[in-house]
């Protein structure tokens, strides 16, 4: 039954435990924890640690959960400690945080495990037959393995007439016994003598063990061997070769013969000892059979006999010293389980625990160690040979991911010897870094009507941390466009950071807008930053040219009258049309398509201004219609056509009403009234224009023609958005406004040139005082010297140009050069 027999606190907090041998393995020796003073979750987050000293075995182990102190491994006094009275396992208990030493002294108490056996199965021995009674042969002792009263305690000899056992002691304990004559042999009656010896232990349960004595009787032999020294002594060095002789013993037999041959032997020697040493029986060399560690043992008792040929013996000690050499280099040994520490770890944290070890002793076993000085890291003294290995300075795993520290171990033998052990350290990664895009914005371009789920652009950001920490997803921030959401117009895919349109774009609503995209990492907390992306839509050739005069034929219908004393070259109407798109898709061309009479009118392709290609003559149709492409210089090119009517008369008067009449109704009635209209009011305009042009001529010797073009421009046609446009409207176009038929009830907004007659804003029209109608009926309030434009005037803007317009209409009398001038105008309240 295996017991713990004693437990006792040592000095220091060392702890000594006693077991005995061959205790099975997973017994509880003992609870460290309670017996040291902790707690019993220390034991495993401190990471308790045994170090055995001086065995390459452990023999035991901590339980980490329960603390207890239990055995590992089969545990042989015998083997471990041979024939050494005091077996000790000797343990160093280590703790972390903070360091703690605890030496464990654990007593291996001898149990009878091993029967007594002798060195031979039979003894024999030759014996004269003139011995006398009372002579006394020495029986070789039998060995048991076993210390105390485990060992050797009595012998006893088998029943037999001639001969007695009588036991006795030496000086190491060990019982041996000699055959005492007690009757006298006769040769001639009994030649051998069979014996049986059994030696007994006393250990419970008792064991035993015997072996065959045969004397063989011969004639006398009264002399022993007597060796030369009692003692032999001898040093060597653990590193002499094998073949070595480490000393030779000598003995000497007074008789003759083959009673004073004498032979040599080992004498109780263990099977490890006998595989070391060889003794040569005959001229008693000890010789070395395999190589001595000092590390293992250092000195050795051998026991040798000395022979004769008659049986007699003798003893002698051989001590043999071993010298230790500096054969062990020092050892490294890392204590710690872990080898990842956290980059954001303060200066002087504890990274492990480093144990250096030499089993030389003397100056051989003194070590000193060294580490690489590029390295944040230093060894500490701590306890004995142990050192704790620390940061200097702060890590950063974005710089330095892991370290190889090397440590160096030397000692001051001769020569000395040095190890080195590399130590892997790697570091952890802390969500230090927020995301970082790779250029500080981003821009791209977008063709306009593109189809939703487009690819737009993509934002690329780095994150240098590691894993999820260094795991980078984007999204939109949160902002509106005209009004309207982001996640209207755009989606981000928040793994790879494409940007991409949800809708389609129209670059006549806005053509770029700005927004924030966001990349956030998956670290705890999270961090994240910005990079704003520019978006820029391109324009499409989607939209066709607008006509803003003249108007479209399904709103009102509209005439244009030209006098037929035009010249070749007058600008007689002009064509203005826009084109939402921007670039070369709005550039616009004019081409006539269809007319009434081909060779009459051109069209500037570029301008819009439709200008009189001959003089009218009187045969030309009174009435012409124009049909007018707009194009535009887009891929694929867009277009729109109008219709541009003329009427050719002289006589503003006759000419009839034509506001609001479909081009499609006019019937013969109609048509025929309105000849008879044209030629009446031809007549009366043409005197008119005569009157005009002999007056101009007096005056300036060169007729000047009233008419040199007339632009009407409807102010309800110009779509309100079409301010930003500038379409055909160049600065470079000026006119003049002139009266056309029906200007009493027309909506029609003249506009005056901007050249030297124009009249400018803070103006006011002149009436001569001969004038036949004295004060205006037409504008009430107005005197007769002077007449105002209304408060109801208005600015109108058109190609950088202002006019004053009211809702009357005015006759202005010039006299120059004794002739009176009579010019109409016609202003309209209104603005574009």
């Amino acid at each position: 039954m295996v017991t713990v027999l004693s437990i006792a606190s040592i000095s220091y907090g060392d702890l000594s435990y006693s077991i005995p041998e061959e205790t099975k393995i997973g017994f509880v020796i003992g609870n460290i924890a309670e017996d040291v003073g902790i707690v019993q979750r220390a034991i495993s987050t401190r990471k308790a640690r045994l170090n055995i000293v001086g065995s390459r075995k452990r023999y035991c182990k901590i339980n980490s959960e329960s603390g207890n102190l239990i055995v590992a491994e089969r545990i042989d006094r015998e083997q471990l400690c041979g024939p050494k009275t005091s077996c000790f396992l000797n343990f160093e208990m280590v703790l972390e945080n903070p360091l703690e030493l605890h030496r464990i002294t654990v007593h291996i108490k001898d149990i009878n495990d091993n029967s007594p056996m002798f060195a031979t199965d039979i003894i024999k021995f030759e014996i004269s037959e003139s011995a006398d009674k009372g002579a006394r042969f020495a029986v070789g002792e039998a060995h048991d393995a076993d210390i105390g009263v485990n060992d050797v305690q009595s012998y006893s000899l088998q029943t037999n007439e001639h001969f007695l056992f009588e036991m006795h002691s030496d000086s190491g304990g060990g019982k041996y016994g000699e055959l005492v004559l007690e009757k006298e042999l006769d040769r001639e009656q009994q030649q051998e003598v069979k014996l049986i010896l059994t030696a007994t232990d006393g250990g419970i349960p008792q064991r035993s063990g015997t072996v065959v004595i045969l004397v063989t009787v011969l004639d006398a032999n009264d002399n022993v061997p007597v060796f030369s020294q009692a003692v032999y002594r001898a040093s060597l060095p653990e590193n002499r070769p094998v073949g070595t002789e480490v000393v030779s013993v000598s003995a000497t037999d007074a008789d003759e013969g083959a009673n004073g041959h004498v032979t040599y032997d080992f004498v109780r020697i263990s099977d490890e000892v006998s595989k070391l040493f060889a003794l040569d029986q005959t001229t008693g060399a000890i010789v070395l059979c395999s190589s001595l560690d000092f590390e293992e043992e250092i000195s050795y008792d051998l026991k040798v006999q000395a022979k004769d040929g008659s049986g007699l013996v003798s003893f002698s000690s051989v001590i043999v010293e071993v010298i230790d050499v500096n054969d062990n280099a020092p050892q490294i040994f890392v204590q710690s389980d872990t080898h990842y520490i956290s980059e954001n770890a303060p200066p002087g944290t504890e990274v492990g625990i480093i144990n250096l070890q030499d089993k030389d002793s003397g100056a051989n076993g003194q070590v000193h160690f060294s580490i690489q000085s590029n390295v944040p890291f230093k060894l500490n003294p701590s306890i004995k040979n142990y050192y704790s290995l620390v940061t200097t300075a702060e890590l950063d795993r974005e710089l330095v991911p892991q370290y190889n520290i090397t440590i160096t171990a030397a000692d001051e033998g001769t020569p000395p010897l040095s190890s080195a052990k590399t130590i892997h350290l790697i570091l952890s990664d802390v969500n230090d870094n927020p995301p970082e895009f790779e250029e500080l914005s981003y821009s791209a371009f977008v063709t306009e009507n593109n189809k939703p789920g487009t690819s737009i652009c993509s934002v690329t950001a780095r994150d240098p941390d590691f894993r999820q920490n260094g795991t980078v997803f984007y999204f939109l921030v949160s902002s509106e466009v005209q009004g309207v959401l982001l996640s209207s117009f755009l989606s981000i895919n928040g793994d790879t950071g494409v940007i991409r349109a949800v809708a389609s774009f129209d670059y006549e609503k806005f053509r770029s807008f700005t927004f924030q995209v966001l990349a956030r990492d998956s670290g705890s907390p999270p961090l994240s930053s910005n990079v704003t992306v520019h978006i820029f839509i391109t324009d499409e050739n989607d939209n066709s040219p607008q006509i803003l005069y003249p108007a479209p034929e399904d709103k009102s219908f509209m005439t244009e009258v030209v006098p037929k004393a035009v010249l070749s070259g007058s600008l007689v109407s002009k064509v203005i049309a826009v084109d939402a798109d921007s670039g070369q898709n709005a550039w616009l061309s004019y081409q006539i398509v269809k007319s009434t009479d081909p060779g009459l009118f051109t069209i500037g392709v570029h301008s819009g201004e439709i200008r009189a290609r001959r003089d009218i003559s009187e045969s030309d149709s009174t009435k012409q219609n124009l049909i007018i492409s707009v194009k535009d210089n887009g891929n694929p090119p867009l277009s729109t056509t109008c219709t541009v009517f003329l009427i050719i008369s002289d006589d503003l008067a006759d000419v009839p009403e034509l506001k609001d009449m479909p081009y499609e109704q006019s019937s013969s009635n109609l048509t025929s009234y309105l000849i008879i209209a044209l030629v009446s009011v031809t007549t009366l305009f043409m005197s008119f224009i005569i009157l005009i042009f002999a007056v101009r001529y007096c005056r300036r010797g060169k007729p000047r023609p009233i008419f040199d073009g007339a632009v009407a421009i409807p102010s309800g046609y110009l779509p309100k958005n079409y301010a930003e446009f500038d379409g055909t409207l160049r600065s470079s176009c000026n006119y003049d406004a002139y009266l056309t038929t029906g200007s009493r009830t027309s909506d029609f907004k003249f506009l005056s040139s901007y050249n030297e007659n124009t009249m400018l804003t803070d103006q006011t029209l002149k009436m001569n005082t001969n004038c036949p109608i004295g004060k205006s009926e037409l504008c009430p309030g107005v005197v007769e010297e002077s007449v105002e434009f209304p408060e109801t005037a208005q600015s109108v803007a058109l190609d950088q140009h202002s006019v004053r317009v009211c809702h009357c209409t005015y006759l202005v009398w010039e006299e120059q050069n004794g002739i009176e001038m009579v010019e109409i105008a016609r202003f309209v309240a209104g603005s574009i």
